[in-house]
């Protein structure tokens, strides 16, 4: 799928930073503290999706079209936002719980995602093996708690809307690697991002 003019790309130096953070959390080089929540929650404003948000579904609907087949059962979009794509996840899966740390951004989420939660990624209020998939979209890696949720059959969407642009952007292999046990990824690019579907081998 061809990249469209007008990408918009970051500012190089704050996009660096937020990559070498996301990094250091998915390898567990940096703690994931109350403050790190607070920081992270801080950084979405009340204009998101105005200001900040691409709103390409690209790479995750080619994800969804070209990445299945998917498990039967409940999806967690987590970092949902103000749920701008939570309705194209609910065209492949039976049922989207949108979780975020930000109170504001799941309350403008209401017209667009039923089932929202607000709490923490990296401390999921969610029983061992419940969900059928994790998505996430230009999120931090939690490897431990996705590993976790995630029934023994079930997939790891990670999208990534601006590739290897994005401020938080993290390679197929580096999640895989970074999860707990034994994962394949599946990855391929679309639009301006990337998407990888990551599933256990073993």
């Amino acid at each position: 799928m061809p990249s469209p003019d007008g990408k918009p790309l970051p500012p190089p130096g704050t996009a660096e930073r937020f990559r070498a953070f996301a990094h250091d959390i998915a390898a567990g080089r940096r703690a994931w503290t109350a403050e790190s929540a607070q920081f992270i929650a801080d950084q979405f404003a009340a204009d998101w999706d105005t200001m900040h948000a691409t709103g390409r579904d690209d790479p995750l609907r080619d994800a969804l079209t070209r990445g299945g087949p998917y498990p039967a059962g409940p999806c967690i979009e987590i970092g949902s936002g103000t749920g701008l794509f939570t309705r194209l996840l609910t065209s492949t899966f039976t049922s989207v719980i949108s979780l975020d740390l930000s109170e504001q951004m799941l309350h403008q989420a209401a017209a667009r995602s039923p089932n929202r939660v607000r709490a923490d990624a990296g401390r999921l209020p969610l029983a061992d093996a419940s969900v059928a998939a994790v998505a996430g979209i230009d999120m931090l890696l939690f490897p431990a708690e996705t590993a976790r949720v995630l029934a023994p059959n079930g997939a790891l969407l990670w999208i990534n809307q601006l590739g290897e642009d994005g401020p938080l952007y993290l390679a197929a292999a580096d999640v895989a690697a970074a999860l707990p046990g034994q994962w394949q990824a599946l990855e391929a690019r679309a639009g301006w991002g990337s998407w990888a579907v990551v599933r256990r081998t073993a």
